[in-house]
């Protein structure tokens, strides 16, 4: 993700969420102050980057021979998360950071809970 001549990097298998801000109004028409909204078990929003995924080792690896040059190539196992899923994930697992004056969420993958994946979309783009 590129910002005003800076890329932003997510890590391993870490996914960075812009928050859908929570409905402020309760089903009864009482006003839900954000505190309330944000300290909801369950969140959600839409996926604006993904990392590479679990880095694995390779099974040929082999050090046996400390004088020749190794030229690891890192593999990853890829993220489940695309860019643009509307992701359900457990809030106490997200880490909240601020770029640019806009709020986004670091959630490891093992916190989502459900992606919902607009496929006919990405078909026609």
């Amino acid at each position: 993700m590129k910002r005003n001549n800076k890329q932003i990097l997510v890590v391993g298998d870490r996914v960075l969420i812009q928050p859908h801000k929570g409905d402020k109004i309760s089903p009864a028409g009482l006003y839900l102050p954000p505190s309330v909204v944000e300290k909801q078990d369950v969140r959600d929003g839409i996926v604006v980057e993904v990392g590479p995924g679990i880095p694995m080792g390779s099974p040929d690896d082999s050090f046996d021979e400390p004088w020749k040059e190794n030229k690891l190539e890192v593999k990853y196992i890829p993220t489940q998360a695309e860019i643009g899923d509307y992701a359900l994930f457990l809030s106490k697992a997200s880490i909240e950071i601020q770029i640019e004056e806009k709020d986004y969420l670091i959630v490891p993958q093992s916190a989502i809970l459900i992606l919902i994946r607009d496929d006919i979309g990405k078909i026609l783009a």
